[in-house]
């Protein structure tokens, strides 16, 4: 296994950290966060026209650049290193992903391209309870929207299908173009598309600790939807989206917390106390070197949850000589990077941004400050797909150490 980036790949990262630096400075990020949108049109737009962002990891067939979920990865931490406002991680990650892995191809064609050139926003209804363990493949969640079918024609679905229910803290969904629902149907578990606005759903923008990320409560009264992919076959789907949704979250953390450690250093060496920096005191020593023992360890988890997502045995064995396809066939290791990854970089962010308010003393509380800032995300991110101490009981339920 190799860490290591390739120079394309670190001539991406630099492109985006120069883009963001220019876009989403501390004062740009203060005005989108007190607006109900969240974001902003003209740097989406430019994020899919200049850059490529929106499509990179969209198939070239459907009008984006075809790259892998590492170059995706790399994107997300430098926007949680530039605290980016806009919904990335809901359009280019999840919903792109979810469309890829379970819709037919007739929806594909219809809405990646427009993701790709960012001329829509588009979110998942994850459930809001944390994953079970179990098989690969398994349902990501117990869901709180069903789906039924309408008997004969009605005006209401011209897909046949609608939906009841509520998705509780959709990311985006108040501005989302295009909702795709985990539903439950008599047949099993589905996935819908229901284009907003629509008939019968009703989007709530929800008060959140975190002001630079917005998620909404889409609440679901026979609206209709169109049913993407084969009934019942939605589940393995899912479940893989959700580990990737948690993988791209884990690069966004690091670069979070990379950045409060840079916070956090710069002032130590610049704030002086009894006549000498407060870096030289051991207590702030212990404390950075704490922050820099943990960020290292979720890099680590991060970059080996994206080699993951990008090592799908199915399609690795078969770019192989046959002779080496038997020694090279080896189980997915995703579903329990995922929630290693997850777990290690939640942790590493909410104590890096702990630390860093600590180190600025009582400076790093205040309003003014952006320290509280990076804190609120790394505390709402911790908790959105899951806590830390939820996905160690995954991950060990996957190894079989809980016997369920």
């Amino acid at each position: 296994m190799d860490f290591a980036f390739s120079p394309e790949q670190e001539e991406l990262r630099r492109t985006v950290r120069q883009f963001l630096d220019k876009t989403s400075p501390e004062t740009e990020v203060r005005r989108l966060m007190a607006t109900e949108r969240g974001y902003d049109p003209d740097t989406w737009h430019r994020m899919a026209d200049e850059l490529g962002l929106l499509g990179l990891a969209i198939p070239e067939t459907y009008g984006g650049a075809g790259a892998g979920f590492t170059e995706l990865g790399i994107v997300a931490q430098e926007m949680g290193r530039a605290l980016f406002c806009g919904p990335f991680l809901s359009t280019a990650v999840l919903a792109a992903t979810a469309l890829l892995e379970a819709a037919d191809a007739a929806a594909q064609r219809r809405w990646l391209p427009a993701i790709a050139a960012g001329e829509l926003i588009a979110t998942v209804a994850i459930p809001g309870t944390l994953p079970s363990g179990g098989a690969a493949g398994s349902a990501p969640a117990p869901l709180e929207v069903g789906a039924r079918r309408l008997a004969g024609p009605d005006p209401r679905a011209a897909g046949g299908w609608v939906l009841d229910g509520t998705a509780g803290f959709v990311l985006d969904g108040h501005v989302a173009d295009l909702v795709l629902v985990p539903a439950a149907t008599g047949e099993g578990i589905c996935l819908f598309a229901a284009p907003a606005p629509a008939p019968g759903l009703a989007r709530t923008l929800l008060p959140a600790f975190d002001a630079t990320r917005k998620y909404a409560r889409l609440d679901f009264a026979a609206t209709p939807a169109t049913l993407l992919g084969p009934v019942d076959g939605a589940a393995p789907a899912l479940a893989r989206g959700y580990d990737l949704g948690c993988v791209a979250l884990a690069c966004e953390q690091v670069g979070v917390a990379e950045r409060a450690l840079d916070m956090a250093r710069d002032y130590a060496l610049l704030r002086t106390q009894f006549g000498r920096p407060i870096g030289s005191f051991q207590a702030i020593k212990h404390k950075l070197a704490d922050v820099l023992l943990e960020l290292e360890a979720a890099r680590s988890a991060a970059w080996f949850g994206l080699w993951a997502a990008d090592a799908r045995p199915e399609l690795r064995a078969a770019d192989v000589r046959p002779e080496l396809r038997a020694a090279d066939a080896r189980p997915d290791q995703l579903p329990v990077v995922a929630s290693i990854a997850q777990a290690t970089c939640s942790a590493a962010a909410y104590l890096a941004t702990a630390e860093n308010i600590q180190v600025h003393g009582g400076i790093g509380y205040t309003w003014e400050h952006p320290a509280h800032l990076y804190f609120r995300r790394a505390a709402t991110s911790r908790m959105w797909l899951g806590d830390p101490a939820g996905h160690y009981e995954r991950l060990l339920s996957r190894l079989g150490y809980l016997g369920y």
